[in-house]
């Protein structure tokens, strides 16, 4: 007889186990927490979007930078094609070290020490702004990791106590009573790690992109400034 009446209380409530049906039942809480994983997922996927495209469209550009770069055209050349729209991460590197060895040139500068001096930092502080624009969104994306389980689980949490409650209320410990409220909280959870580990995995990724294009950066750094460097020795000898 009792199972019989379990049977009749699961196929009247069958269709409340939509996932709509689901989020509609839940707890005002539990639902605010649904909501802000829904959201926090949503601006996760477009940041992992546009860092596809992003790291994708750098690492090609400074490809074809590096073709011109090692061609042997002259650097002047190089320099007032580029000047104006830098189109990726070395080239901004190369225009900013270019224009502070003309200006300091145009002034006169008799110091090669603080030439080279000057052309190191001016690489330095371009170098950390390129790294800086290749990194933004990725600390979103390792919040949401981090903490999208924990804030799954606390609606989780909170739906299971809102269904106790409710079990107390009635006096019925039922299945058909009990699976609801269980379904609904665990659906929190569901969604942080539907949140979480798309995040964790592209942060992984891009970090690992990020890394890759900083050592680019910085070998090519050293091999420009050196080339400035004996540039400079060659016009004291001079």
């Amino acid at each position: 007889m009792d199972a019989t009446v379990v049977t009749e209380g699961l196929s009247a409530t069958g269709e409340g186990f939509s996932l709509l049906a689901l989020f509609l039942q839940a707890h005002i809480v539990v639902k605010i927490v649904m909501i802000g994983l829904i959201a926090a997922s949503v601006w996760c996927w477009a940041i992992m979007i546009d860092k596809t495209l992003l790291f994708r469209r750098n690492k090609r550009q400074m490809e074809r930078f590096e073709r011109v770069f090692w061609s042997g055209q002259s650097l002047e050349e190089l320099y007032r094609s580029m000047s104006q729209r830098p189109t990726s991460s070395l080239a901004s590197l190369f225009v900013a070290a270019m224009r502070e060895w003309k200006r300091s040139h145009e002034r006169g500068a008799r110091s090669p020490i603080g030439l080279q001096t000057r052309i190191d930092k001016v690489l330095d502080v371009t170098m950390a702004r390129e790294l800086e624009k290749l990194e933004k969104g990725l600390l979103v994306l390792a919040t949401v990791g981090s903490a999208g389980p924990f804030v799954g689980l606390f609606g989780t949490v909170w739906g299971i106590m809102t269904s106790f409650q409710a079990i107390a209320a009635s006096e019925n410990t039922s299945l058909a009573v009990v699976a609801p409220g269980i379904a609904e909280a665990l659906f929190a959870t569901a969604l942080g790690l539907l949140a979480a580990i798309p995040a964790v995995i592209a942060y992984n990724k891009f970090a690992a992109d990020t890394q890759r294009q900083a050592t680019r950066m910085e070998g090519f750094a050293d091999e420009f400034g050196a080339i400035l460097s004996r540039q400079v020795d060659e016009k004291e000898r001079a």
